[in-house]
């Protein structure tokens, strides 16, 4: 019976591509919460959404995971990495080797640590060709996840993710489906009682023909990869001016979920 949860992490633990009202974003932990807080007895559940877009490894072990073992709750979701993984000449050895730190510190504190490995990206057009390096360091992710005793939500092997409609349009960040199936999955992975099976398959879609996929790519192109190329070479992330969530209401999140529904 978990009766704190603190998520920390990057965009992915943000929510981006999952909107709620007033441009926040809800996002698959915001979801998780509300599965864990409908165990407790109203009120009786503490939930604080740390993450921040675009955010190292590093920064979140230095900002997001001091204010963690500040609060010592019972679950802390740690997913980290992935934006030290995309970046040229990094090395998942060595980035595994500071999160195996940052876990051996954590589990000192808190109750249990989530580990959260990287999704499969041999569907999404700019990382595909880091796949191998993506796959490294998930194995590394499970060795530490098994010497510290650690649950671990999968992202590789859930399938139905890989699903294009379980992406926004930037396909660097899930849609609001997207995001509720690792929800449930992580209330699987906790041994929770969840009111829907994650790995449902979607309806089928109809074909698409080669223009529209042209189109379709076209579009993406200018309006997600151009920018986000840009940041790149400029030095500049999406997270510099941005805040993190904070302490969340469970009876909010729902409140923001039913809105945009």
């Amino acid at each position: 019976m978990i009766g704190s949860y603190v998520a920390v992490g990057d965009s992915f633990t943000e929510g981006v591509g999952d909107p709620g009202p007033d441009g926040a974003f809800v996002g698959w932990a915001d979801r998780f919460a509300v599965l864990l807080a409908d165990r407790r007895p109203e009120g009786d559940f503490d939930y604080t959404n740390l993450a921040v877009r675009g955010k190292l490894l590093d920064q979140i072990v230095e900002h997001q995971l001091r204010q963690a073992k500040e609060l010592a709750p019972d679950l802390v979701s740690f997913c980290a990495g992935g934006n030290d993984i995309i970046r040229p000449g990094t090395d998942p050895d060595e980035v595994a080797e500071r999160y195996e730190r940052a876990v051996a510190d954590l589990t000192s504190v808190v109750g249990t640590v989530l580990v959260t490995t990287g999704f499969d990206t041999r569907g999404v057009p700019v990382l595909r060709h880091m796949r191998g390096k993506i796959a490294t360091y998930n194995l590394h992710l499970r060795a530490i996840a098994d010497r510290y005793n650690c649950p671990v939500l999968d992202l590789w092997s859930l399938k139905t993710i890989q699903d294009r409609r379980a992406w926004d349009g930037d396909r660097l960040h899930l849609s609001p489906e997207g995001h509720t199936r690792v929800a449930l999955r992580a209330g699987q992975v906790l041994g929770l009682e969840v009111p829907a099976d994650p790995d449902q398959p979607w309806p089928p879609l109809p074909p698409r023909g080669t223009s529209e996929v042209r189109r379709d790519n076209i579009h993406w192109a200018r309006e997600y990869l151009v920018p986000w190329i840009g940041r790149r070479l400029r030095g500049e992330s999406s997270g510099d001016r941005v805040e993190a969530k904070g302490s969340l209401s469970p009876g909010d999140i729902k409140s923001w979920i039913e809105a945009v529904a």
